[in-house]
């Protein structure tokens, strides 16, 4: 009997289900870590974890990087209609795509981590990020979170499953 073999295809052949999952999980995950860093530490608080590593508690009112964070208000409705209509594009991908694992993999990260920051937009005005990253005396990479992460290593897997399209 000759084996099968699984291919990628646009054609809409898989569910929504699992992708939608991971997504989930994402949004899970990043809630529970801001909800107990926001009751473990207050406001810029900092525990020094290992030498180039802390956990500190720091809002953002802007998107990457602090972008846009000192407005006057107005990033925080511009962000989060950004990220709401980023996550329905993205849904519509991955219903279009739901048989493309990696592409719709990536897809599901950016959209739990996409969901998780516009959760705090609309709760608290701001994005809480802990995660703060530095390397000898070189400076702090800006504070960052779950969602955040999530949305990295999604960009990193689209990224890496465009070339890997390409190269076929």
């Amino acid at each position: 009997m000759a084996k099968s073999k699984k291919t990628f295809s646009s054609k809409p052949s898989g569910s929504l289900t699992p992708w939608l999952g991971i997504a989930a999980v994402i949004i899970l995950l990043d809630q529970l870590s801001k909800i107990t860093i926001t009751k473990l530490f207050k406001y810029g608080e900092e525990l020094v974890v290992t030498n180039f590593f802390n956990l500190v508690l720091a809002y953002n009112r802007g998107a990457a990087f602090s972008f846009l964070s000192n407005e006057s208000g107005w990033q925080r409705y511009f962000f989060t209609a950004i990220g709401i209509g980023a996550a329905l594009y993205i849904i519509y991908l991955l219903r279009k795509h739901a048989g493309q694992r990696m592409f719709c993999w990536a897809l599901a990260l950016i959209l739990g981590g996409a969901i998780g920051n516009v959760i705090d937009r609309l709760l608290y005005g701001h994005v809480i990020d802990f995660l703060d990253f530095h390397w000898r005396g070189l400076g702090h990479f800006p504070a960052f979170n779950v969602a955040d992460s999530a949305i990295c290593i999604g960009a990193a897997l689209f990224i890496l499953d465009e070339l890997r399209r390409v190269n076929k």
